[in-house]
């Protein structure tokens, strides 16, 4: 039954996704209940898989009974288990934003249980063009979500998505044909064996592939300049969507990159080919200090924190491009402690908007006293995201700095550092306007933060309110968890890192 469990995972949400558009026959309201009903399993299968993995290591299933290297094989191990629980527990949470905030058709819900799919698979896959098609599962999905909003802004927003994620996608998949061409197989783990037997890491082959590859993927992880797509997407959909977008879509893009980097090309090609690995700790480095500076020049919130993302995923793929342990430990910590805090402040915009009315940072000025929980948690969320202890995103950053100055590599120091000064000043600013100015948007408060209707004509529920406290607690609470999962990683992904 374990050998089952990454197929499962897959499989499962698939099914539930198709249900929603059969009840359309009967009820336009079943798909809440039953992405609900498939996510509850679904989180409960990810979290048995995670510690059994934790437990007994690494479990593989060769798909139809075809066994690696001609199979697809999915493979799970403490990284992979880790990711495939984060996609299930947070797509469960922004369900219960989702249940009042909408939209609210079942072929919404249709789309969302077919994204958690192909998260889950490009998670669980270990196979790299296998990978593409869950890639392209995951933007098909992605591209609807974002078109659901009521607005022609956001059907832009998604056109421009697709444009530019379908062009991504294509550098993936011609990355994939080169690298089939110089090894004859598409299995990750006898990519690395061929990869190394050959010895040719200068082969022209395997560098375009290697270029292609990942360059296709920092355009799904939205590195600067390759992140026009994502600021326009964050703000012009639906709340529930860009709080589902901006945790998962671009941190599994960025998981699917360090699994190429580590095991498919290995660390060893990085040693060969310095130039590849500069190439991509420079790519990093401007997107940190680039997407910090644009995030600065903001007004609105929301797409300062789309720009906020474009910098974080900056220093998380700057990590992983260091490739020493510390700086793997913290590039995965920072990873995954992004989804919960981007999560979480993105649902906090939305609940914010719907009872003040406010979406600009001038606009957030006095809201701290008429939204308290919601105004506390986007505080600690904020702080979090800039690296104030005991926060998770603390840790992450100081592990990737500490990876950094054990290569020596102290550009890169020097841009973490600078980084996050420039993250200070704009969610400093943020926090400054809640509690210290004095408020530019007037209305009648309300006595406390329950469901209410504001001037708006837009409800907020206690599920709402509920899922931005529980990202703010998980924000500090995860830092807990630091020591365990780093044992877990180095038992799995770190001793290939051959240090």
């Amino acid at each position: 039954m374990i050998e089952q469990l990454p197929v499962l995972l897959v499989v499962l949400p698939i099914v539930g996704g198709s249900i929603p558009l059969v009840a359309s026959l009967v009820s336009d309201r079943a798909g809440w209940p039953v992405a609900t009903l498939t996510l509850v399993g679904q989180a409960g299968l990810a979290g048995l898989l995670a510690w059994t993995v934790s437990a007994s290591g690494t479990v593989s299933y060769a798909v139809g009974g075809f066994a690696a290297p001609y199979g697809i094989e999915l493979v799970v191990d403490g990284l992979s288990g880790a990711v495939a629980l984060l996609v299930a527990v947070v797509s469960l949470g922004v369900l219960a934003y989702a249940r009042q905030a909408g939209p609210h058709s079942n072929a919404f819900y249709g789309l969302y249980l077919l994204l958690v799919a192909g998260l889950t698979g490009m998670t669980v896959t270990g196979d790299v063009f296998n990978l593409y098609v869950f890639l392209e599962i995951t933007g098909l999905a992605a591209y609807g979500l974002v078109a659901s909003g009521r607005d022609a802004s956001a059907a832009v927003a998604a056109l421009k998505y697709l444009i530019i994620g379908t062009v991504g996608a294509s550098l993936y998949l011609l990355g994939v044909g080169y690298l089939l061409a110089a090894t004859g197989t598409l299995n990750m783990a006898d990519l690395a064996s061929k990869l190394g037997e050959m010895a040719a890491y200068d082969s022209t082959l395997v560098l375009t592939a290697f270029g292609l590859m990942i360059g296709g993927l920092t355009v799904k992880v939205a590195l600067f300049p390759l992140h026009t797509w994502q600021p326009d997407a964050y703000a012009n959909a639906p709340d529930t969507v860009s709080a589902f977008i901006s945790a998962l879509v671009s941190t599994v893009s960025a998981y699917a990159l360090a699994r190429l980097l580590f095991s498919v090309f290995t660390v060893e090609f990085l040693a060969a080919v310095p130039v590849a690995r500069w190439a991509l700790v420079g790519l990093a480095c401007v997107s940190i200090i680039a997407g910090s500076a644009l995030a600065v020049s903001q007004d609105s919130v929301q797409r300062m924190l789309a720009y906020s993302s474009v910098s974080q995923f900056g220093l998380v793929i700057a990590g992983f491009a260091i490739a020493t342990p510390l700086a793997v430990v913290g590039a995965t910590v920072h990873l995954l402690g992004h989804a919960v805090m981007k999560g979480g402040l993105f649902a906090a915009t939305g609940v914010i908007e719907r009872k003040t009315g406010a979406t600009t940072v001038n606009g957030y000025a006095g809201m701290g006293s008429r939204v308290p929980l919601s105004a506390f948690s986007f505080a600690v969320l904020s702080l979090a995201m800039v690296g104030v202890p005991p926060a998770v995103g603390f840790v992450g950053k100081w592990y990737i700095v500490l990876g950094a100055v054990n290569a020596e590599n102290w550009p890169v120091v020097a841009v973490l550092l600078a980084s996050t000064l420039l993250t200070l000043a704009y969610f400093a600013r943020l926090v400054e306007r809640l509690y210290f100015a004095e408020a530019t948007i007037h209305s009648e408060e309300t006595p406390a933060e329950a469901p209410v209707t504001d001037g708006s004509g837009q409800a907020v529920s206690f599920g709402m309110i509920a899922v931005v406290v529980v990202a703010a607690a998980l924000a500090v609470a995860l830092t807990a968890a630091v020591p365990a999962f780093e044992q877990v990683l180095r038992d799995t992904l770190l001793p290939i890192l051959n240090q």
